[in-house]
């Protein structure tokens, strides 16, 4: 990956829907050229795909939460497949420490986060959810610097 690489995941990373026009105009080289860069990055596997920002509060979901779950090695096979069905769970991540799993979810109510919370209690085990009440930072990319040495 070089410097124009970075460049361009930079500048997809702020605006994905980026034209390739704007992009060869921001990198100096032609459109072909940068859809031909793109091509090699997403089967590289480095652009996973293009995503949609949206405000959750304006559709609906005013809740937001993280809840840890205590989960023994042997849930796992039943834990994943459930959570992957709810679409309230944007996001669930294995991690280190006294819970095994961290889940982002978004409900319409707190109603509704409680009797998810009270779901997965009963079908696998202990949980511990803090509430959002403000976000300082949003999910955002990693600005990958503009160094001119060669990666690959």
């Amino acid at each position: 990956m070089d410097k124009i690489d970075r460049k361009i995941i930079n500048s997809l990373q702020k605006n994905a829907r980026a034209s390739l026009k704007d992009l060869s105009k921001e990198c100096f080289i032609s459109s072909p050229a940068i859809a031909a860069r793109i091509s090699k990055l997403e089967k590289a596997g480095i652009i996973n795909g293009y995503h949609s920002s949206i405000n959750m509060e304006k559709i609906g979901f005013h809740v937001r939460a993280f809840i840890q779950v205590q989960l023994e090695p042997r849930q796992k096979k039943d834990f994943y497949p459930y959570v992957q069905s709810i679409p309230n769970v944007v996001e669930c991540n294995c991690v280190t420490g006294d819970y095994s799993e961290i889940m982002e979810v978004v409900f319409p109510s707190t109603t509704d986060l409680d009797d998810f919370i009270n779901t997965i209690q009963q079908r696998f085990g202990k949980t511990s959810t803090q509430i959002v009440f403000s976000t300082s930072v949003s999910h955002r990319g990693i600005q990958l610097d503009n160094a001119d040495d060669e990666d690959e």
